[in-house]
């Protein structure tokens, strides 16, 4: 019998009207589901909206109307913090490291949210070490040192270390050298196999279409068009060409 997948809803935006001060509309009305252990990709020309809907998940802008909610819970109005303790993580674009500390001080930073509980962040840490082992002959490397991939590898154990259930990533091959891309798709890939849910942001469009489960395109704040994967695994060209005419 066929392996029934479980596709109940993680995180849900709905009708989400949002921007960064009290007059501007970066996002009107958008709507969009990310089912648990499945990787979603937004995609869209620039100013289409795509970071500005990780950061209302995140509560960095201001939402005026709408419901955005995580495991069936309404986030709205909680702070950050609060958010990430949930479960929810983010991968911004361009590097995070801090260059000048170790690759252990770096990835124990990630467990901010453990507090004074030192034996779970050890633990945590141990097991982060397990799941990315090309980090652990590295520890007491200045990160500042590692190659842009490595550093990018980093940055995605030290996201799992508290082992969050939805991941959030913002075009995750921003800045890096051709040759360290094909790598970093592929530690975004074994995110879901972890049993994670992914919401990945991207221009970079062959590749993220190759990640992806469900596909939302973006335009002025709006979803323009959403699909299963095969509905544009085949045409990307053509969604490309379409976004140069917006």
């Amino acid at each position: 019998m066929a392996e029934v997948r479980d596709r109940s809803v993680h995180l849900s935006i709905e009708s989400v009207v949002a921007g960064y001060s009290t007059h501007d509309v970066i996002l009107d009305g958008i709507s969009l589901k990310a089912p648990k252990n499945e990787t979603t990709v937004i995609l869209g020309p620039n100013g289409s909206g795509k970071s500005t809907t990780l950061r209302a998940i995140l509560g960095l802008v201001n939402v005026r109307s709408g419901s955005i909610t995580f495991d069936k819970a309404e986030i709205i109005g909680l702070p950050t913090y609060m958010r990430a303790e949930l479960g929810i993580a983010f991968l911004p674009q361009g590097h995070s490291v801090f260059p000048q500390m170790t690759v252990e001080e770096n990835l124990l930073l990630g467990g901010w949210n453990f507090g004074r509980d030192r034996a779970t962040l050890l633990a945590s840490y141990e097991r982060t070490l397990d799941e990315y082992p090309l980090l652990r002959d590295m520890t007491k490397r200045k990160a500042g040192l590692l190659s842009g991939g490595q550093q990018r590898l980093l940055e995605v154990a030290r996201l799992m270390l508290p082992d969050p259930s939805l991941v959030l990533i913002d075009e995750p091959s921003v800045g890096l050298a051709p040759m360290f891309v094909e790598e970093v798709y592929e530690h975004i890939e074994r995110l879901k196999a972890k049993g994670k849910t992914v919401i990945v942001v991207d221009q970079n469009v062959q590749a993220a279409v190759d990640l992806a489960d469900y596909v939302y395109i973006l335009e002025f704040g709006r979803v323009a068009s959403e699909g299963v994967v095969g509905d544009y695994s085949s045409d990307v060209g053509a969604i490309v060409k379409e976004w140069l005419r917006v």
